[in-house]
């Protein structure tokens, strides 16, 4: 099974659903290359700007983002269940991941410690997999550690990920430490913390992002101590602001091959992009994962 971990709450009539989801959006491998586009509601329409001059006009259109999932080569989407809803029927071929939880960027953490609400449930999940028959392979939750509401998001999402293995369902964590508490979100023991956490809470993936370099070590070199906090749960990386894609390709390789990560969750890098320049880089990205194309290999997709 590739090194599959089979979570104990995975029931037995389950089992073959949960290696079958796993397979899909790890591409019989076990790392994971999500495409992250909850931002139509986490960032609103900056994310998405035309007047913004590294934001290509493609972007503004919500369909720019099924797309690039169905013409380019991705693990699988995460969105919100509803958007999955909007689109689904037209883009049926795709592997998606439902996102529970949202909240926007309107109200800053020096406003209000932030709380991602639940928004819908497990049993909205299976009731839309079964009815439409598309490929949603889990769910992401994301959770606020440090928030003043971080109960609220660990109960939560303790009680739908054990749902969802319930179901055979792949379980990810959004896992950011914010909030008045928080001095520094991107602290490397902090982050440690954060993905021991995930553990935890039973998640298959947790997404973080990627931990500040400090005076004697760099951001990939700490986050050996972050994976290995995470015990068996993957930890997957933030790709972040739109960077040059030499750098982020770059990035990346070092995240997989120094710092143990399994692989990478992004969205704008992505589809701020025109989508033939989308599509070719999400096979330049899927190269490095799950073929361990060195970062100059996978810059042929980009440049074909």
């Amino acid at each position: 099974m590739n090194g599959i971990i089979i979570p104990a709450d995975v029931p037995q009539n389950a089992e073959q659903d949960f290696i079958d989801n796993y397979h899909a959006i790890t591409k019989n491998h076990n790392r994971l290359f999500l495409f992250s586009c909850d931002q139509k509601i986490e960032h609103l329409h900056d994310a998405f700007d035309p007047e913004d001059e590294a934001i290509h006009q493609d972007a503004i259109h919500p369909e720019h983002l099924f797309k690039i999932a169905s013409q380019g080569d991705i693990g699988a989407m995460a969105t919100q269940l509803e958007l999955i809803a909007r689109y689904g029927k037209q883009y049926p071929t795709i592997q998606y991941i439902a996102k529970l939880n949202s909240k926007t960027n309107l109200i800053s953490s020096s406003q209000k410690d932030p709380v991602s609400a639940k928004l819908w449930d497990v049993a909205d999940v299976v009731m839309l997999k079964k009815d439409s028959h598309l490929f949603i392979n889990g769910i992401g939750i994301t959770i606020y550690l440090g928030s003043e509401f971080e109960d609220e998001m660990l109960s939560f999402a303790s009680k739908a990920i054990f749902e969802a293995h319930q179901q055979g369902l792949i379980a990810i964590l959004w896992m950011y430490p914010r909030g008045k508490a928080v001095k520094d979100e991107t602290d490397a023991h902090l982050l440690a913390g954060a993905t021991g956490a995930a553990n935890a809470l039973g998640a298959d993936f947790v997404k973080i992002k990627a931990p500040s370099p400090t005076d004697t070590k760099s951001s990939v070199e700490q986050l050996k101590e972050i994976v290995a906090a995470a015990g068996n749960t993957q930890v997957i990386c933030a790709g972040g602001t739109q960077i040059p894609v030499e750098e982020y390709l770059q990035t990346l390789y070092e995240q997989l091959t120094i710092g143990g990560t399994a692989g990478t969750a992004t969205g704008r890098n992505i589809f701020q992009r025109s989508l033939p320049h989308a599509i070719a880089l999400t096979r330049a990205i899927s190269a490095l994962i799950y073929h361990d194309a060195a970062p100059q290999k996978a810059m042929v997709f980009v440049k074909e």
